[in-house]
């Protein structure tokens, strides 16, 4: 199987304003029908750089190689690329069949051109039954879709989305996360989302960057990210993680308390570097069978019920903070356990991620 095409080369793209780097020197490539998320925390560079692809904001350096072409200096409106917001921007005196059909009425399209680009958009969006009402009468998801059929039925080689869920209670996320990856394959064009929040990019992304103060840290999959976070950094973020610090040795870290986790050294780290151990907590058993290679005791300080599973705070001599540990509901009713018990928990030393500290 060939490699994906590349639609977007982002290369050596940087924006100051003044004597601030908003974003410095980031290069990626996204590929073409591609559910691309650019992630961070606040002021990492993530909604600069989306302004910079919208053309509302010009780079101060590098290009941006649309199929082959830089847009650079193209101006908004001349782009193939839609810019949806946080705030969808619908017009509230028109219909949603208006708001749908307003960008293709700007272009002076033939009106039964339009009207085919609009019924089609508005079947794929789910919105057919809505087509006239206004957006007062509409719910958060359902303006959500027309803020997106408005943005799709132009057709954009790319679509840029801006916090699209910010707005949305958390079950209404949970579920328009599957209906924007559902409209995504459906029409089959480039997204590009702005999101702060981990979980979010991870369930949609089918490959994610991950920015700190305007640089990039890693571009990869979920799985791999998740996985196989590039530094400490990315592993706190994605995620949740348990670090020990100590020392570099030749299969591991020695803590501070003399005890070794044994896991794979990265390159470039040396005996006696500082550095940290890292383990997730679904990755932690609890009671550890025979030939897990990392094992310590410790009390129950605290637990959390999840209702999928139970999440234990677990004080140790590896760490000042307790330990997080998942265990699964079954599990739990299987061999309960409360505030105070002594356990042992452990892991493989494949489990553990190792960073310079």
């Amino acid at each position: 199987m060939s490699d994906p095409k590349t639609l977007l080369s982002i290369d050596n793209v940087s924006k100051n304003f003044g004597s601030v780097v908003a974003v410095d020197g980031v290069s990626l490539d996204i590929r073409e029908n591609e559910f691309f998320a650019l992630l961070g925390p606040s002021g990492c560079g993530k909604t600069t750089l989306l302004r910079v692809l919208a053309g509302f904001e010009a780079p101060s350096g590098g290009r941006l190689l649309l199929d082959g072409k830089d847009i650079a200096r193209i101006p908004p409106n001349r782009r193939p690329v839609n810019l949806m917001f946080q705030s969808y921007a619908l017009f509230p005196h028109m219909s949603v069949r208006a708001n749908i059909s307003y960008g293709l009425e700007m272009e002076k399209l033939p009106a039964a051109e339009i009207r085919g680009r609009v019924d089609e958009m508005l079947a794929t969006t789910q919105l057919s039954e809505l087509a006239d009402r206004k957006p007062e009468q509409l719910s958060g998801g359902q303006k959500q879709r027309v803020a997106l059929a408005r943005a799709l039925v132009k057709k954009p080689r790319l679509l840029l989305l801006d916090e699209p869920l910010g707005a949305l209670d958390k079950k209404l996320r949970g579920a328009m996360q599957l209906e924007l990856k559902r409209l995504q394959d459906d029409v089959g064009i480039t997204f590009v989302i702005v999101t702060h929040d981990q979980e979010e990019a991870l369930v949609m992304a089918d490959r994610m960057a991950v920015l700190k103060d305007g640089r990039l840290l890693q571009c990869d999959t979920p799985h791999e990210i998740y996985e196989h976070p590039a530094d400490r950094f990315v592993a706190d973020f994605i995620g949740v993680m348990n670090f020990c610090p100590g020392k570099a040795g030749a299969d591991g870290v020695m803590t501070t308390e003399g005890i070794l986790l044994k896991g794979t050294m990265p390159q470039g780290l040396a005996t006696g570097d500082a550095a940290v151990a890292a383990v997730r907590p679904e990755r932690i058993h609890i009671f550890p069978a025979e030939g897990i290679e990392n094992r310590t005791g410790g009390k129950v300080a605290a637990l959390a019920y999840h209702g999928l599973d139970l999440q234990l705070h677990i004080q140790t001599s590896l760490n000042d903070k307790p330990f997080l540990v998942r265990v699964t509901a079954d599990a739990a009713d299987r061999r309960p356990i409360g505030v105070g018990d002594a356990v042992e928990i452990g892991w493989s030393a494949a489990d553990t991620r190792i960073f310079k500290d």
